[in-house]
């Protein structure tokens, strides 16, 4: 049975948040508040919960999971980025973007994308998201918080308990969440180039 947090959304407590942070560092799958939507999330390392949330919204294999970190420099231990890269990013993040960059040699085989080696990287604007990862001091593996069948995230975290306490381990309900997932640009082209039109506004 998962743990069920409501924690404030612009002044989380830290007491809370820091039990959500060690429930991922123990191995947990937690569901937690961004900027776009709710979203899952685990620790970088951990397959086993990778794969549950794989399992969880049906996955294919080649579906590339999303790399949520904390801030730039972070962001640029996982991603080769240049400077126009570099510029474009820190435009747009934190924010409710997600960038396909080409990834390092510290990224898990199973998150990078089989023949092009990329990987998808975001730095959100949200208080609760941006204090968890600061708990958890490293990235979280994500993917937006939608149930096999549906086409738009989960937003009600109060409705949805009974149909999500049994798949995750800790639930972090900051009141309602977005209905669009991030926008997803492509920069490893040399241009950019838009995958996916979300919430955030090139």
């Amino acid at each position: 049975m998962a743990q069920y947090l409501v924690v404030h959304p612009t002044h989380p407590q830290a007491r809370l948040v820091n039990r959500a942070a060690d429930i991922v560092r123990a191995g947990g799958v937690i569901v937690y508040p961004t900027d776009s939507a709710y979203a899952l999330g685990c620790r970088l390392g951990d397959k086993d919960a990778v794969d549950r949330i794989r399992t969880m919204r049906r996955l294919r294999r080649d579906h590339l999971l999303t790399l949520v970190c904390r801030d730039l420099s972070e962001l640029a231990f996982y991603a080769r980025v240049d400077n126009t890269s570099y510029r474009i990013i820190k435009r747009y993040l934190p924010g409710p973007f997600t960038f396909v960059l080409p990834a390092t040699r510290d990224v898990p085989r199973r998150l990078v994308h089989h023949s092009r080696k990329t990987l998808g990287l975001r730095v959100p604007d949200h208080p609760v998201a941006q204090a968890l990862l600061a708990s958890l001091g490293e990235p979280m593996v994500s993917t937006t918080l939608m149930l096999p069948g549906e086409d738009i995230p989960l937003t009600n975290m109060s409705e949805e308990r009974a149909a999500l306490e049994r798949r995750v381990d800790v639930i972090v309900d900051s009141g309602p969440g977005g209905l669009r997932p991030t926008t997803v640009v492509d920069l490893t082209g040399g241009d950019l180039r838009l995958v996916r039109q979300g919430v955030g506004e090139l």
